[in-house]
């Protein structure tokens, strides 16, 4: 009698630009998803755009508005260039379908593109249109890659993939049939031993507009697919060996974190640490599915292992340091604060009107004033807002050339004299903290200080927390 075969893994994998640059990143990412395939794992392949088209796609955007469409169209023959020479080195052949379905789709994106440059307008919906063609292009090119390996593989857009999202253009939530229309159009295809390579970092509307999730929405885009089967795992092919202590650029000797929970990482991601989304793990926290975040360099290293369980590391209560550069602080002020709940929640409601992202709020023990940390990008349109929906007897300053610095760790929770290292550190080194901010979560103490000060703030801190010596699993 046969024994009853144990049921068969699945992955999802997402690769980031840097693994999507070339078409020999791009051949070395597909041999990293076949070898799982070869293995009898099911995997589900979702990708960026390669490195710099995104930016590429809105400056192109932002000039077709402004009236220069010979920039505009420059930008697109490089895109055009850099695409097909990708292809032909993954083996396309001149009158191939993929050549062709990417002909088709640069002229759709000229066409977009020229309609902006004659209204002279680039709505959010129009702008995610043409940003979201880097996945779009990317996607046949994985696909390529696999099938030339010698596997089946099938290119989705992420609408087609079954993402269904809000109309929040530029920053897309997905809505709850998502989960149920994305396991039903992809199950056929794994079913049938086909990889399903998704462009990510889009979806579509109930009604067909492309959307897209926010930058770094290709994190995002992975885990609701992950949710979606009911995946063993997603990993998350970065070019760094995993979620690391601090920035390695800024601290030379940051070292890898083995595990992490799912709080820990979003708090991460969200002050300044780019290895993830800040919305990454949120389909995931109910179903435990775990992220990993691996280094497609050195594929066979563990990485960071990302759960629901927060590792507890004895004498270590900090387990990273990051940073946000480029914020301003605008500060509302006058009598008329104190004490009056319809001053601050009139702050609130202008700040979430032009859907302003705040990345610190603090108010004075007097309650006199209150300060908001936002991105220096923002900043304008934020100091506005503050200004036509508060009264005319309250003051709003902005201070700019601002960074927030935040320390990141589960140990925290109850530790006492965490708070009195990292102020040690900060004025070892003369920094002078602008703002200071403590979630109740008790995950992460964060403050703002002068831009100019912000890397050596840093480096101080993950010294004064000993967060060079390697830790976890």
């Amino acid at each position: 009698m046969s024994q009853p075969q144990p049921p068969s893994r699945l992955l999802v994998m997402k690769f980031g630009g840097t693994n999507m640059q070339s078409a020999h990143a791009i051949r070395h990412s597909a041999s990293l998803a076949g070898r799982s395939v070869r293995e009898g794992v099911k995997v589900v392949v979702v990708v960026s755009a390669m490195a710099g088209v995104t930016n590429g796609l809105l400056h192109l955007a932002d000039a077709a508005q402004s009236g220069d469409i010979a920039r505009a169209n420059d930008e697109i023959a490089a895109l055009r260039t850099r695409h097909f020479t990708a292809a032909q080195e993954l083996g396309a052949a001149p009158d191939s379908e993929t050549v062709r379905e990417l002909r088709e789709l640069h002229e759709t994106l000229r066409q977009a593109v020229y309609g902006v440059y004659l209204l002279r307008e680039l709505t959010p919906r129009s702008r995610d249109l043409i940003v979201a063609f880097g996945e779009r292009l990317s996607a046949p090119l994985m696909s390529l890659a696999l099938e030339q390996s010698g596997l089946r593989a099938r290119h989705l857009t992420g609408g087609e993939a079954g993402i269904l999202t809000d109309t929040n253009f530029g920053n897309a939530r997905p809505l709850p049939g998502t989960y149920e229309r994305v396991g039903d159009r992809l199950s056929g295809f794994l079913s049938a031993g086909v990889t399903p390579v998704i462009a990510g970092f889009m979806g579509e509307t109930e009604q067909g507009a492309i959307t897209t999730l926010g930058r770094g929405g290709t994190d995002f885009s992975a885990t609701i697919v992950g949710k979606a089967l009911g995946a063993d795992e997603v990993w998350a092919w970065k070019d760094v060996d995993g979620v690391m202590s601090a920035d390695p650029r800024v601290v030379g000797d940051a070292s890898n974190i083995g595990v992490l929970s799912y709080g820990e990482v979003m708090e991460l991601a969200y002050f300044g640490a780019k290895v993830l989304h800040p919305l990454a793990v949120t389909p995931l926290q109910d179903s435990g599915i775990p992220l990993r975040v691996k280094s497609a360099a050195d594929p066979d290293f563990a990485g960071t292992l990302v759960r629901s369980q927060a590792e507890e590391i004895p004498g270590r209560p900090v387990k990273a340091v990051t940073a946000i550069k480029n914020v301003s602080l605008l500060t509302v002020t006058g009598a008329g604060v104190l004490g009056v709940p319809e001053v601050i929640a009139s702050v609130f409601t202008a700040i979430a009107r032009e859907n302003i992202t705040l990345l610190m709020v603090s108010q004075s023990s007097s309650m006199s004033n209150v300060s908001l940390a936002v991105p220096s990008a923002d900043a304008a349109r934020a100091l506005q807002a503050l200004r036509a929906g508060l009264s005319s007897e309250l003051n709003v300053e902005e201070t700019n050339g601002v960074a927030v610095l935040a320390i990141v760790g589960s140990g925290m929770r109850g530790q006492q004299g965490v708070s009195a290292r990292l102020f040690t550190a900060l004025a070892s080194e003369d920094i002078n903290i602008l703002m200071i901010s403590q979630g109740s979560s008790e995950l992460n103490i964060s403050v703002a200080l002068s831009g100019e000060e912000v890397d050596r703030a840093t480096a101080a801190v993950h010294a004064a927390f000993t967060l060079s010596q390697p830790v976890g699993a």
